[in-house]
């Protein structure tokens, strides 16, 4: 029997103090030792074994905080763990409070190519694996052929228009992570954000939408939709990754922050669909008659064909088994939701085809969590502004 946890931390905006990332943003060195040290202390909670990061600068940074992270962990192991000459050492109780060092751990980090001059920088993402990596990481942002979005005909009027997408607002990262017997396939992504994007016309300094003193409330909808529209498009590259493992046997995990809640339609496309109960009262796809309908034997194989590449929530897998009825991972205007995830293939779903094991438990980080609406709070700039996620997994031996 094998277990690991797995875990997705969007940080907030990790960089080195005295450097400007967005504009008049930045750390004082006293603000980045403090954000440092927090963020050390969540890792030590978390202590999971392969953990997903978002908004990362600087890979230095984020190395600044695993290091702090370990001499914090391992001082407080040697203050709290008994040693080889105490006979009650083998207790259970000392294998859970026992922090796993991040020493030999395999760091990959995706920068993003969009970052720009200070005040206009971009973050990335970043997987640590206490278990390594199998093979090299792989970034996908650059599309080595655009997606073309064809909104199809409308009826006999002609064309419905079409969107094209060439690149990610940031990076997905791959990579493939030995554990036990079996090699999984995780994917750390961070989908654009609700806020709107807003077209600057040549030669102005700023676009229109965003002087609110002059307050445009079609033009501030239309940036909406413009995020909307490469929100679900960057989880649609997502998932074609995802159907890419899936289809080659490869247990997968997706986690990160999608900016979006469960049953949003971003979600759902990186999920997958969720099949019928039953598609044989369901009329053929080129039926002939009113009694043309999907066989016993098709209603199977439809089912089998959605199964096997559908993602699962372990959220709602926790809530499931749970007491609990709320999961949440932001707070901002007075709305507490989970934008942030992680879903498993039917690997992780006990009793599932293909099952290699379950998740045991679901753990989240929220107590740090103030209503995000006032973004200047001292706290809420070194504090992440995300509740931390942590899948508990056991596989099979």
């Amino acid at each position: 029997m094998t277990e690991f946890s797995i875990a997705s931390f969007n940080v907030k905006n990790l960089i080195g103090p005295d450097q400007e990332y967005y504009r008049f943003q930045q750390y004082t060195p006293e603000e980045y030792a403090w954000k440092v040290d927090w963020l050390a202390e969540q890792i030590q909670t978390m202590d999971a074994d392969v953990i997903g990061f978002q908004e990362i600068f600087e890979e230095s940074a984020l190395r600044d905080v695993i290091r702090e992270a370990d001499a914090e962990g391992i001082a407080g192991n040697a203050e709290h763990i008994p040693g080889r000459d105490k006979r009650y050492r083998r207790k259970a109780i000392f294998r859970k409070l026992a922090y796993g060092p991040y020493t030999d751990a395999a760091l990959a980090v995706a920068p993003n190519v969009n970052d720009g001059r200070p005040g206009q920088r971009r973050p990335g993402v970043a997987i640590l694996s206490r278990m390594g990596f199998v093979g090299a990481p792989e970034i996908i942002q650059d599309l080595s052929e655009p997606l073309d979005i064809d909104f199809c005909c409308m009826g006999d009027a002609g064309g419905g228009g079409s969107f094209q997408l060439t690149r990610l607002s940031r990076p997905i990262l791959k990579v493939q992570v030995p554990v036990g017997n079996h090699v999984v396939t995780v994917f750390n992504c961070h989908l654009k954000s609700k806020l709107g994007e807003y077209v600057r016309p040549p030669g102005a300094a700023l676009a229109p939408e965003v002087d609110l003193t002059q307050y445009d409330a079609v033009g501030r909808a239309l940036g909406g939709l413009r995020a909307a529209l490469r929100r679900m498009a960057e989880a649609w590259v997502l998932r074609r990754a995802i159907v890419a493992e899936l289809e080659q046997g490869n247990p997968v995990i997706a986690m990160g922050d999608f900016n979006d809640g469960e049953h949003a339609v971003s979600s759902e496309i990186i999920s997958g669909e969720h099949p019928f109960k039953n598609y044989a009262w369901m009329l053929r796809h080129g039926a002939q008659t009113p009694r043309d309908r999907y066989s016993d034997a098709e209603n199977e194989q439809i089912r089998e064909d959605i199964e096997r590449v559908r993602l699962h929530s372990a959220e709602k897998q926790f809530v499931r088994k749970s007491a609990r009825d709320m999961v949440y991972t932001s707070a901002f205007g007075g709305v507490f939701e989970s934008i942030d995830q992680i879903y498993m293939s039917r690997h992780f779903i006990e009793g599932a085809k293909d099952s290699i094991g379950q998740m045991d438990y679901f753990s989240v980080l929220n107590d740090h969590l103030t209503d995000g609406s006032h973004a200047e709070a001292p706290y809420n700039k070194l504090a992440s502004d995300h509740g931390q996620i942590i899948a508990h997994i056991r596989l099979k031996d």
